[in-house]
């Protein structure tokens, strides 16, 4: 288990800018996800870290320990590739020892630590079976007890998932955090899904253009996103154009007209101020929005449904706020279905806690 320390890390290719001054700290034992979308360096970084590439410029520490220099098979860590690089022609066992064989291990500590690896991954007494004999999922457990069996340092994790059915996936979600705390390793994975990353990560950092966008537990980023491009990778969101026109009369609190009415909303950051006058926008979650009462709110305005998806759980809505202005509402498993209508006008709702104001 390490810490792992970046430090204004910069890498080009072919003249482009990939990485720019990535300074970023993980924790001893942390779950930690980068993610975004295609091309914005999360998997540029995730080399950097394993010994893949060389920066240009900047460094990585692991604790006390300079490894900018160092070779990927002196530094400790254990990879997960996306495609699980497995070898067809060897057996399941053959292919978790593969990693001790290298590192000239004797032949006893080499099968004792394979079994237990296998068992820890649900493996056991499959040693003997050919890859091509594995499902998807059994194959991915291989493929993470090879990272494992060299009792890596830290774990690196390249979107190990994206090849599963939505049904394994939930299931090693659970299965790889699991396993990153018994080990008590420092976990770096990469992903662009964003209900793994919520589901698992310990904090995580959204990456835009080969910078940190934003880095936080899931509920922080969440519910206090840095901006806009955040708000909508992390999640859905509905976006207002507003202007400030004063500090409510409850602190920490800003009244901002928004055309079709007056909301009340505060800041994602504490330490920003707003200005009267200052034009803003406002992002609130589908599923903090309502058509019930909410107590103490003076956010609520009138609007036409005007699309339904029912969706077992929940039933999405489109709300037609202005011509211009259209809103989603998210019910969580509604008594009632409503549905669109060109005249009957319903009146939608959020608490000043989940309408955030976000920097234009």
């Amino acid at each position: 288990m390490v810490s792992i320390s970046i430090r204004h890390l910069t890498k080009k290719f072919g003249g482009q800018a990939v990485l720019s001054d990535v300074n970023l700290e993980i924790e001893k034992g942390e779950l930690f996800f980068l993610l975004g979308p295609s091309g914005c360096g999360k998997t540029t970084l995730l080399r950097h870290i394993a010994g893949f590439y060389e920066p240009d410029g900047g460094a990585i520490f692991f604790d006390d320990e300079d490894v900018t220099d160092l070779p990927v098979h002196r530094r400790g860590t254990g990879m997960m590739f996306q495609s699980y690089a497995l070898w067809p022609h060897l057996s399941v066992a053959q292919n978790v020892a593969f990693g001790l064989e290298e590192r000239k291990r004797p032949r006893a500590e080499i099968d004792q630590r394979v079994n237990e690896v296998l068992d820890l991954v649900q493996l056991g007494g499959m040693g003997a079976r050919r890859i091509q004999q594995l499902s998807g999922g059994q194959q991915q457990r291989v493929a993470l007890a090879r990272a494992l069996v060299i009792r890596p340092r830290c774990l690196l994790l390249d979107e190990p998932l994206s090849n599963l059915d939505a049904k394994l996936r939930m299931e090693m979600r659970s299965e790889i955090r699991r396993i990153c705390k018994e080990f008590g390793l420092t976990g770096i994975y990469v992903t662009h899904d964003r209900d793994e990353a919520l589901s698992m990560a310990d904090r995580l950092a959204i990456m835009d253009g080969g910078r940190l966008a934003q880095v936080g537990s899931p509920d922080e980023i969440y519910k206090n996103p840095a901006s806009r491009m955040v708000a909508e990778f992390i999640g859905e969101a509905n976006f207002i154009e507003g202007r400030v026109i004063r500090e409510s009369s409850r602190p920490g609190q800003y009244d901002v007209d928004c055309g079709f009415a007056t909301l009340r909303s505060r800041p994602n950051n504490d330490e920003w101020r707003p200005v009267q006058g200052q034009a803003v926008q406002l992002a609130v979650r589908p599923e903090a929005m309502t058509f019930g009462d909410v107590r103490d709110s003076p956010n609520r305005f009138p609007g036409r449904i005007i699309s339904t998806t029912y969706l077992g759980a929940t039933v999405q809505y489109v709300l037609q706020v202005t011509d211009e202005i259209l809103m989603k509402v998210c019910e969580m498993n509604p008594r009632d279905i409503r549905v669109p209508s060109r005249r009957d006008d319903v009146m939608g709702m959020c608490s000043v806690a989940d309408l955030v104001m976000l920097r234009k």
